[in-house]
């Protein structure tokens, strides 16, 4: 008799399935639109309950949890289901639901900031001219707790996208139009930050920027899908939902234009790479004149009443971390102190603003006299060809690498800071001989004092060329913004919590 049990099923490796679940994911790209249609119930129920929350601080009395439940359906419980509505409407207002505005960036959280102020301008502008009664105590407390519930979860939903991004997943496939260099610097760029999620899949390229001037035909890192005049056609045969040109003479004005308008037949969006680097979007501004769109690049917020802030916001930061820190300050002290003989602060002669020398102070994380030793161990760097770095550097000491794994040693810093040497966040301060190989690019970070972290501390830290970790410095002056400061600090406690590349 045959058997009437089915033939089990072939199980596929764990390999096979995660190809297969990225594939399905980069075709699906209606998750860009399930995402923002998301985050308005995201933001209502942060909203509700800071809502609950500031009208059981505010009404409730003696009568406990049974007398709140019967006057939160009140009338002044109206304010709990009003306040989502409110708020949703209010971020909506702020364009803070654009998807171009999302994933990335401090853009999207200013703008959640902003529909905080202006939320609290709305709901005392009513209660004054409709005459109502809202309790101050109320809306002081259920405004701010609705802004910091919302950014929480958006935080958390942006983050959710870049794990998936770094997997492969949450991509957008991405052309690249332009020459061969461009092309190259962009598509390694883009490496870099994954979590943009453009995925380069080809480009479009002129054959005559593909041989250098040796002869030799210029390596890719990405497949040339074709010539300058097939970018259409390679759009609707390779699926393309992202077109980025860069600026060459063979695509000029006219001819953007012209690609534009056959774009429109097609779902890609155009985006374009202006010829200038490492700036922040609130910098550039686009101002047409005489039907031409200029691209206006805004001065740097590096001098005059901003600075005066960023040198205050640092002062009272550090001040207040210091007097927080201050038990653990002295634990690692009396640590350094009694576990390895020699100073507890290690000085080093660093240069900061304006190209001005000073001693940055951290707590001894190696043997006394580690410098002296320096020479023999050139030969096993691990680090970048400017700084020294050696996973398993002999003369670190056992509290030292402690200290290093969790960056405790840079707190003596703080007194830097308080010095007016540092600030909080800026570019590394580097060292005298790094200086000297500087080009006149690499100057422009002097405009700003260093910082204890930075874009390079939260970016990579050790694992960074040197090529990488200047860019970075010259990206944070020219980028340089309080949103830009608060976001680095943020993602500066995640970096130290996991320890990733220091050593």
């Amino acid at each position: 008799m045959a058997s009437l049990v089915a033939p089990p099923t072939p199980r596929r490796a764990p390999a096979v399935l995660r190809r297969e679940r990225v594939v399905e994911d980069v075709r699906d790209r209606g998750w860009v639109r399930r995402y923002t249609r998301r985050l308005p119930v995201l933001d209502a129920g942060a909203a509700f309950a800071a809502g609950l929350a500031a009208h059981a601080a505010t009404f409730w009395d003696e009568g406990g949890l049974t007398a709140w439940l019967v006057h939160v359906f009140g009338d002044p419980a109206l304010s709990v289901v009003l306040l989502p509505v409110l708020w949703v409407a209010v971020i909506a207002s702020t364009r803070a639901y654009e998807a171009r505005f999302l994933f990335s960036g401090p853009e999207e959280l200013r703008r959640v900031a902003v529909a905080g102020v202006s939320t609290v301008a709305a709901v005392s502008t009513a209660a004054y001219v409709l005459g109502l009664s809202v309790e101050r105590g109320y809306v002081v407390t259920a405004v701010p707790l609705a802004l910091l519930l919302t950014l929480a979860l958006r935080l958390a939903a942006r983050h959710r996208v870049h794990v998936l991004r770094r997997s492969g997943r949450r991509t957008v496939p991405t052309l690249v139009v332009g020459r061969a260099e461009g092309v190259r610097d962009l598509v390694e760029q883009l490496a870099l930050s994954p979590q943009q999620g453009m995925r380069v899949v080809g480009c479009c390229t002129t054959s005559s920027s593909l041989v250098d001037a040796d002869g030799l035909v210029r390596e890719l890192p990405v497949p040339v899908l074709g010539g300058m005049d097939d970018v259409v056609e390679v759009v609707r045969r390779e699926g393309i939902a992202t077109v980025a040109v860069l600026p060459c003479a063979e695509m000029d004005s006219r001819r953007l234009r012209r690609l534009g308008w056959r774009l429109e037949e097609t779902t890609a969006e155009l985006v374009v790479a202006p010829g200038i680097a490492e700036v922040a979007g609130p910098r550039v501004a686009i101002r047409p004149v005489a039907g031409l769109p200029l691209l206006h690049l805004e001065r740097p917020e590096l001098r005059g009443l901003h600075r005066v802030v960023k040198g205050g916001v640092d002062r009272v930061g550090a001040l207040l971390a210091v007097l927080a820190l201050a038990p653990v300050l002295v634990a690692v002290a009396v640590l350094v102190r009694t576990t390895s003989p020699g100073p507890v602060l290690y000085r080093q002669e660093r240069v900061g603003a304006d190209g001005r020398p000073f001693p940055m102070l951290k707590f001894r994380s190696m043997v006394d006299r580690a410098d002296e030793e320096l020479a023999a161990l050139m030969a096993v760097n691990e680090g970048n060809g400017v700084l020294f770095k050696m996973k398993g550097d002999p003369r670190v000491t056992t509290v030292g690498r402690v200290l290093r794994r969790y960056s405790l040693d840079e707190l003596p810093q703080l007194f830097n800071v308080l010095r007016g040497e540092m600030s909080l966040v800026g570019p590394r301060p580097p060292l005298a001989s790094e200086v000297e190989r500087y080009g006149e690019d690499m100057h422009r970070r002097f405009a700003v004092k260093p910082g204890i972290t930075g874009l390079w501390q939260v970016s990579g830290r050790s694992h960074l060329s040197a090529e990488e970790s200047e860019r970075l410095d010259v990206r944070y002056v020219e980028s340089w913004s309080p949103a830009t400061d608060a976001m680095i600090l943020w993602k500066t406690v995640g970096s130290v919590v996991r320890g990733k590349g220091a050593y």
